[in-house]
Order: structure tokens, then C-alpha cells, then sequence
């Protein structure tokens, strides 16, 4: 009798064991497929009498539902039933770094690596704990050891370039952006980012080459990248090869046309950068042609140590000047309130002619033919 009765139990537990794998397995199918509101809706109230698993995945659900509180409640049981399961609580600090409660976060994912380690998201969840912490150099550690992994993932190398950004490394940053434009993959935003930023850290290095190699390709993968365009015109101009620009400058005015361009190129685009005197100058061309009244076409922004401008030399427009075949623009100048005129120039101008005149301006070798009080733009 005893003998029968221990084999009862036995089947008992069989079956017992078979039904709780069974729930596991459709709950699971049904995440897969999506069915996150129905999950929530028929096993809510029955969560409690489930397995860990099958619990994990309905805290999932609620986790596709961006319902915070209910996934940290479905990871606590979890837990509680299966304290060895890192996924559970990888999404519990992943839930944390959501809400904004960052150090909350760090535990959670810890015991994740401890439990695994092995997994590059979990490194990388740590690694967005400490970045959003501000504590660099333990984000850095994290995000490198994920990349170490078997299977890393883009975010641990788009996010290191980031850190060396904020901590204001630029040789740094751009090792790191080159490391994730080599490793991540190329329809991802992210590359896009890599391709942008190498672009721009090659520009300011005045490796105007790496800089058109870059851009040209970004522009290749995204042809409606129209900032990359007018920062490859800035490449073509730093290496004075104007006619390449030519192309590029054409399609941004076709965009501007079409409606198509926002933001800061919604009017204008920056076609140079200079340095002199220790003095940024950026150069803009306005697309805006104003017939029958004074616009400027080309403005060079002269600006301080805060990038604030200080004053303006720009070409303007001067319908009787072309009437007496003076040339289309005269050079002006914008400062302290009062307007100065230096000379005219022809439409098909020469840019080193132009540049060398803006030059003389600020070192005061050219003398103003006119001067007046106020400006017009």
C-alpha cells in the first residue's frame, strides 16, 4: 500500500511538473507573438500560482506595455520563486533605468552579471546606470567589458564615443567612433551617428579628406541627410576645391525649393570655417534672393571664445552698383551698431578673393568707403 501510494505521488508530481511546463511554453508563445494584452488580461489575476518563468514573461508583457510599476511587481515574484534567473533581473534594472531611478538600477543588473557573465546587455544596462549617474569612468568599464563579449551589442559601442565626448577627450572620441562604425551595423541610426561625428572630429582636425570620405558615404546611406551635405561642402572648401562643392551646394538649393530643408538650414547653410586672430568665422550663404530689395547673401559670423557673434561682414546686394558694372554685391560690414561699405564684388566671384577681402576687413588693411548708422539684413 505504501509502495502504491509513493508511485501516486510520484505521477503526481509528474504531471504536476508537465502542466506547470506547459504554462510556460504558451505564455511564452503568446509573448512572441505579440499578444501582450491579452497575456495581461487573462493570467493577471493567476500570476501568483504560476512558475518563474511563465511570470517573467508576463512582466514582459506589461514591459511592452510601459507599465513600469506592474513589470517590477512581475520580476519580484519571479525572483522570488527563481532566484537564479539573471533575465529577470536584467529587466528589473533595465525597468529602473526607465523610471529615471538610475541607482536603483545598478543592483539589479549587478546580480544579472553575477549570475551571467557572459551577456553584453546586461554590461551595457549597467553601463547606462552609471552614465546617467555621471560616473564616467564606471560606465566606460561596463560598456567596454559588453563590446568583450561573444555577442555585443551596438549600444555599448555607439555609447563609449559619448563618454569621451562629455569628458571632452576629442583624439579619444573619435578612436572610439571609428571602433563603432566598424562593429555595429550599417542600417542601424547609430552608424549614421558614427559616420556624422568622424566626419566632423576629421573636419576640426583639418583632415579634410577623412572628412569628405566620411560624409560622402553618410551621404550615400541617407540622401536626405541635408546637414551632411552642407558639412561636406565645409570639407571641400577647407581643401579649396570649390567646383566639388558645386554639385552639393545645387542639391541644397533644390531642397530649399522643394520645402524640404528645417531647422538652422531653413534659410541658410554654413559653407566654411576659418580661424584668424584666434577668432572663429563662420561663413553662411542665405538661399533667399530678395528682388527689388537689399538682402545679404554672404555673411561671415565673427565670433568670441563663447561662439556668441560679435559682428558681421557679409556681401549686399546693390542693384545700382550692377547697373553701373561695379559688380552684383558690395561687402559690408555689420559692428557696434554701425554699417560699413568696403569696395564690390561680381556674382561669379572668386571665394579666395572674397575670403582674402574679409581678412583685410578684420586686420584693418581695407578702409570703409561709407559708413552709416544701423544695418539691414
Amino acid at each position: 500500500m505504501k509502495k502504491i501510494l509513493l508511485t501516486i505521488l510520484a505521477g503526481l508530481i509528474s504531471m504536476n511538473t508537465y502542466s506547470q511546463s506547459e504554462i510556460t511554453a504558451k505564455i511564452k508563445a503568446d509573448y512572441n507573438n505579440k499578444k501582450y494584452a491579452e497575456l495581461i488580461s487573462k493570467h493577471a489575476e493567476t500570476v501568483s500560482d504560476y512558475p518563474a518563468k511563465a511570470i517573467y514573461y508576463i512582466g514582459m508583457a506589461y514591459y511592452m506595455a510601459a507599465d513600469d510599476n506592474n513589470v517590477l511587481k512581475m520580476m519580484n515574484l519571479s525572483i522570488q520563486k527563481d532566484a537564479t534567473d539573471p533575465d529577470a533581473y536584467y529587466i528589473k534594472g533595465a525597468t529602473f533605468n526607465y523610471m529615471g531611478q538610475f541607482d536603483k538600477a545598478i543592483e539589479p543588473f549587478n546580480t544579472a552579471i553575477a549570475l551571467d557573465s557572459s551577456n553584453a546587455n546586461y554590461y551595457s544596462g549597467l553601463g547606462d546606470s552609471y552614465y546617467n549617474l555621471k560616473k564616467y569612468d564606471l560606465a566606460l568599464s561596463a560598456y567596454v567589458t559588453s563590446t568583450k563579449q561573444i555577442k555585443p551589442i551596438d549600444r555599448a559601442f555607439t555609447m563609449i564615443p559619448q563618454i569621451y565626448v562629455n569628458l571632452k577627450q576629442p583624439k579619444k572620441a573619435l578612436q572610439a567612433f571609428y571602433n563603432s562604425k566598424a562593429n555595429i551595423s550599417i542600417v542601424s541610426e547609430s552608424y549614421i551617428t558614427a559616420l556624422y561625428n568622424i566626419g566632423l572630429y576629421e573636419y576640426l582636425n583639418k583632415a579634410f579628406n577623412k572628412s569628405e570620405v566620411a560624409f560622402k558615404e553618410l551621404i550615400e546611406l541617407s540622401p536626405n541627410d541635408f546637414h551632411s551635405y552642407a558639412k561636406l561642402i565645409q570639407a571641400y572648401y577647407g581643401k579649396k576645391e570649390y567646383e566639388k562643392a558645386k554639385p552639393y551646394r545645387n542639391k541644397l538649393y533644390k531642397a530649399y525649393d522643394q520645402g524640404k530643408l528645417t531647422g538652422p538650414l531653413k534659410n541658410k547653410f554654413c559653407f566654411d570655417q576659418f580661424e584668424h586672430n584666434d577668432k572663429l568665422i563662420l561663413a553662411y550663404e542665405r538661399f533667399a534672393v530678395v528682388k527689388g530689395e537689399l538682402y545679404y547673401k554672404h555673411i561671415f559670423f565673427i565670433t568670441n571664445d563663447k561662439g556668441e557673434t560679435e559682428f558681421t561682414i557679409q556681401t549686399e546686394n546693390s542693384t545700382i552698383a550692377e547697373e553701373m558694372g561695379a559688380g552684383k554685391y558690395a561687402v559690408g560690414m555689420d559692428k557696434n551698431g554701425t554699417h560699413s561699405t568696403f569696395g564690390f564684388i561680381k556674382e561669379d566671384f572668386n571665394y579666395d578673393d572674397l575670403k582674402s577681402t574679409v581678412i583685410k576687413i578684420l586686420d584693418e588693411d581695407i578702409k570703409a568707403g561709407a559708413s552709416s548708422n544701423g544695418g539691414k539684413k
